[in-house]
């Protein structure tokens, strides 16, 4: 795509997508957030807000139960995709649909928690069903009425879900943690398997380098945790790890799945692309790194090529990193945390 022709192409969203992010809240704003005293006065000032006016006017102060939030919250994400897809070309929309699918994976997982968790707890997604019946074929009210994994699973016939998580029944005993697990690396490989399908070029650069990014990170995460706090076996780590080599190579990834302490596994960190590239980075700062690389990936990408993809997903990322912001804020008003600390949670992340 040459420059003219992605100006045209982008030039429309690009504008909708600058007239977004200004909405989204400043660090004064979390600050004036984090210092009111109750969840009613927070959400009163959420409501004169321009990015949360129209999702919460139907939301009275008797309501304020923490799941209805946290919806009303998530819905503020969906309502921005359904407006960037509104804007989009159909080239535009094809890296939107690939994306969408992570929306699908969150879903499921909440109603797999709720199968778990055993308490026979409704769980009522009616919030999220137009932009569900708009954009997938997942059937919502039949998964959030799925009494067992089977019948969860049986629900999926039909969706590219179902032969992943259908594989499943063979394990002994297939836990929660199995089927999220499942449900991420399916999403993750086919997103790396199908972006030089759909998208050209500089947006498949830009795609490639953000998501091949995320996934080395996600897969060093995994590592660590696994050895420091699982102390499981190679094989079972290798079997977590998704399925991407972008910077780390696969002679990176077996020495530090292998290595024989954390002092070893440590050293062999510093050694790999991420550990020479990012000096504050070490195995207790990984998830830390993780946000701030990502941010910095992102923002780089989208300032360079402002009319290109990256656009779309630098504003996503950080309209879902303001909603988990919002989610911590409002816990700790509703714990009566201390401005300050409530500062410090959000700003880790």
């Amino acid at each position: 795509m040459n420059i003219m022709s992605s100006l045209l192409s982008y030039s429309g969203l690009s504008t909708k997508i600058r007239a977004m992010q200004s909405r989204l809240l400043t660090t004064q704003q979390y600050r004036e957030l984090s210092e009111l005293k109750s969840v009613p006065q927070a959400v009163a000032w959420l409501k004169q807000k321009p990015a949360y006016q129209n999702t919460w006017s139907s939301l009275s102060e008797d309501d304020l139960h923490r799941g209805k939030i946290e919806q009303l919250l998530t819905n503020s994400v969906y309502d921005d995709f359904t407006k960037i897809y509104r804007f989009s070309n159909m080239e535009q929309r094809k890296f939107l649909d690939l994306y969408f699918c992570r929306y699908e994976v969150s879903i499921m997982k909440e109603c797999l928690n709720k199968i778990f968790d055993h308490r026979g707890v409704d769980l009522d997604l009616s919030l999220f069903k137009p932009f569900f019946d708009k954009h997938s074929k997942l059937d919502i009210n039949k998964l959030t009425a799925s009494g067992s994994v089977e019948e969860f699973v049986a629900n999926l016939k039909g969706t590219p879900y179902y032969q992943p998580l259908h594989a499943l029944a063979r394990l002994e005993d297939p836990t929660l943690f199995d089927y999220e697990m499942t449900l991420d690396l399916y999403y993750f490989s086919s997103i790396w398997k199908t972006k030089d399908k759909f998208l050209k070029k500089r947006d498949l650069e830009e795609i490639t380098r953000a998501y091949g990014n995320k996934f080395d990170l996600l897969n060093l995460q995994w590592i660590y945790r696994s050895k420091q706090y699982y102390h499981m076996d190679s094989a079972d780590i290798y079997a977590l790890l998704i399925p991407v080599n972008y910077k780390l190579k696969k002679k990176d990834i077996s020495s530090l799945v292998e290595a024989e302490n954390m002092s070893t596994f440590e050293a062999l960190l510093q050694q790999t692309y991420y550990g020479r590239r990012y000096e504050k980075l070490d195995s207790h700062t990984l998830e830390e790194m993780y946000a701030y690389i990502m941010k910095h990936v992102l923002l780089t990408e989208s300032k360079q090529n402002p009319y290109s993809v990256a656009t779309i997903y630098c504003y996503l990322y950080h309209k879902e990193h303001e909603i988990d912001r919002l989610i911590t804020v409002l816990e700790c008003i509703r714990y009566g945390i201390s401005p300050e600390d409530t500062m410090r949670y959000i700003f880790k992340s």
